[in-house]
């Protein structure tokens, strides 16, 4: 019987994340090392015989964020469309492997950080021990200038709901031959795929995540 199911993807590694910035709107690109992860963490979980079966994607979702999209492209996982920022496609006929569409998605973007965009965990403690501020939690507490989580939440759950709607509700538990593909794919970062997976269980993001996703980190989720 068909269980879609969910597989997350976290950028590769770039400058800030490397140093442990918090990077939300900023674009940075993938440092050589973290372009090189990618592309082993391809060849290690996308394959017909591996967890991200190309033929089984339903659907890709992508932050507009360009370290993610690249992310996407060194993946191989050998889409037949163009990817939406491509001016043409760029793999031959013969290496499509999914007739899965890229869409890139607003929903998807990391945690918004405002005032806490481009500085350390440290240096945040730093500055609120300085302005008297209690200690801070991004998941109770949010980020000055930037996101709630109650705004995180908000924009989730309405992906949650389009991904279920369009392509997990026809096919659980339906026989898997001839079956149209039902896996989703998401490629993003760390908070928000670590939200991400709070809210696919429908817990609060109040209750603290414990997921840790490094660059490159995969998971799946049904």
């Amino acid at each position: 019987m068909t269980t879609p199911r969910v597989f997350i993807i976290r950028h590769g590694e770039t400058e800030w994340s490397l140093n442990g910035r918090h990077t939300g709107s900023t674009e940075l690109p993938l440092t050589a090392n973290g372009e090189k992860r990618i592309r082993a963490t391809g060849q290690a979980l996308v394959g017909d015989d591996r967890l991200i079966v190309p033929s089984q994607l339903a659907h890709i979702y992508v932050s507009p964020r360009k370290r993610a999209q690249r992310t996407l492209e060194l993946l191989n996982l050998g889409c037949r469309d163009r990817m939406p920022w491509q001016e043409q496609q760029q793999i031959e006929p013969s290496d499509v492997r999914t007739e899965a569409k890229v869409q890139i998605d607003e929903d998807i973007r990391e945690w918004e950080y405002g005032d806490y965009e481009g500085l350390t965990s440290a240096t945040i403690r730093e500055q609120r021990n300085k302005n008297g501020e209690g200690p801070w939690d991004i998941w109770r507490d949010g980020c000055p200038g930037g996101e709630s989580p109650a705004d995180v939440t908000k924009r989730l759950d309405t992906l949650i709901d389009n991904i279920r709607a369009r392509f997990h509700e026809e096919s659980i538990g339906k026989p898997k031959a001839g079956g149209a593909p039902s896996d989703v794919l998401l490629v993003a970062h760390g908070h928000i795929l670590r939200a991400f997976a709070m809210r696919w269980i429908k817990r609060e993001l109040t209750e603290g995540v414990n997921l840790l996703l490094e660059g490159k980190g995969s998971s799946d989720m049904w």
